[in-house]
Parts: C-alpha cells; sequence; structure tokens
C-alpha cells in the first residue's frame, strides 16, 4: 500500500463526495458537460468502452455512462470509494454498464483492454499526480496510447504545483460546513515533489476533533505532460483551465 493509498483509507475516502460538494449526481452531470463539450460522447450504436482511472466514488464513470458509453471499467485503490460507486451505479440503473475494478492504474490498462479497443480514457480530479514518480506517469499515457483506438479521448484533470506559492498562501480551505472543515497545507519538498497535509476538523456536538495526514504529490506541467503525451503519439487538442483551478488536458489518438 503506497502512502496515498494509506492517507485515503485512513482520512479522505469516508469524506471524498462530501469534498465534492455532497451531490454526486449534480458532479456527474457537470462531468458529462465537460465530456460532452470535449466532444466525448457516445452513440448508441458505437458500443464505446472506456476505463476511468481513479474513479473515487464515481462521478466521471456515471458521467460517461450517462452520455452513451455501454461498457465503463472505473478503477481505483479504494475499496470504501469502490463500493460507494457500486451503490451509486445500482441507484442509477447502471450496475450492468459500470464495472468496478480495485487495482493500481499502475499497469492496469493492458490485462483490463486489448489494444485499439477504448473509445476513452479517463484520469480525473488530480489522480495522475498521486503516482509515485514521473516514469510511472510516462508508463501509464504510453498504456493509454496502446489502448485507445483510432480517434479515442484520453482526458485528465490535475493540479500544476510546479510555481511553489509564498508561505502564506499554502494553506488551502477545501471546504467547510457545520460539522466539517478540510483544510490542506503545501509543503515542497523537491523539484518534483509537494507533500500534501490534511487538516480535517469533526464536529462532534461538543467539540471538534481534529484528523490529520500527509502524502506526497507529483509536480507536474502542462508543459511536460504535453510533451509526454505528444511522445506516446497523441495529439494534444485541449489544454486550458477549469473554474475550480484543475488543469484540463484532452488527447487524442490519430
Amino acid at each position: 500500500m503506497t502512502a496515498v493509498d494509506d492517507h485515503y483509507d485512513r482520512l479522505l475516502a469516508e469524506h471524498y463526495t462530501w469534498m465534492l460538494g455532497g451531490d454526486i449526481d449534480s458532479v456527474a452531470n457537470t462531468q458529462a458537460d465537460l465530456f460532452r463539450r470535449l466532444g466525448l460522447a457516445a452513440r448508441p450504436s458505437d458500443r464505446a468502452s472506456a476505463v476511468d482511472l481513479g474513479c473515487g466514488s464515481g462521478a466521471q464513470a456515471l458521467a460517461l455512462a450517462h452520455l452513451g458509453y455501454e461498457s465503463i471499467t472505473a478503477v481505483d485503490t479504494s475499496a470504501a470509494l469502490l463500493d460507494e460507486l457500486t451503490e451509486n451505479a445500482k441507484r442509477l440503473g447502471y450496475e450492468s454498464v459500470v464495472q468496478p475494478t480495485h487495482r493500481d492504474l499502475r499497469g492496469v490498462l493492458p490485462d483490463l483492454a486489448t489494444a485499439g479497443s477504448l473509445a476513452a480514457v479517463v484520469c480525473m480530479g488530480d489522480t495522475l499526480p498521486h503516482l509515485p514518480g514521473r516514469a510511472d506517469v510516462v508508463g501509464l499515457i504510453a498504456d493509454v496510447a496502446e489502448a485507445l483506438q483510432t480517434g479515442g479521448s484520453f482526458v485528465v484533470t490535475y493540479r500544476d504545483q510546479t510555481v511553489e506559492l509564498p508561505a502564506s498562501n499554502r494553506f488551502i480551505p477545501v471546504r467547510g460546513t457545520a460539522d466539517r472543515i478540510l483544510t490542506c497545507f503545501l509543503d515542497y519538498v523537491d523539484e518534483d515533489t509537494v507533500l500534501v497535509h490534511d487538516l480535517l476538523h469533526t464536529w462532534d456536538g461538543c467539540g471538534w476533533n481534529l484528523m490529520n495526514g500527509s502524502y506526497p504529490k507529483l509536480r507536474l506541467s502542462y508543459q511536460w505532460l504535453t510533451e509526454k503525451c505528444r511522445a506516446a503519439g497523441l495529439d494534444v487538442h485541449h489544454d486550458d483551465n477549469s473554474p475550480c483551478g484543475m488543469q484540463i488536458l484532452h488527447a487524442v489518438k490519430p
């Protein structure tokens, strides 16, 4: 188990959907709108298949189901989040469409899909920087390029942490409600790594309780990621910032 896996199991998984705003259907609809704008909607005749890497509680997998994908394999290292996805898919009638898969992202694509078989691979929500090293990112992109069919899409959202924030700006409020407050603090280790410290306060009716933990993230620039996609044979069609500060990269297999 990696430090990221342990951090999610111990601290974040229970609060993951709350961190997204608490309404998974609303988040899924927003993701569907993004995929639609990028041209990922599937026609019934396509019998399209997709893989969602780092699926969490299912916002992207559900979005792809909304857009007509016939088969979506949703991969995550958190069993708790996959259980939540299973319930969400069942509630929405997608239990035969979405296949939750408890696996590490590294090396999973060759086991899930034959070469040239996937219409889309998505890796959203700052999942890509969770990988242990840059070589793992390069390997995953190569696997994506191999698995995509001609015209297939690779969509990534991530935070570009390459510019070091001044000390006063390193405390970042994630979300706060009457019973929960989540704040993160960024600690820049070196040129490749930022250590993310999560501080979660929960109200038990009498007082506030603090849970905390940390895990490393890769500092990936959009220039570097774009170059690696092109080196793997993918054409980068879209590279922009989302309203919430995420970088959006859309690459297509020519």
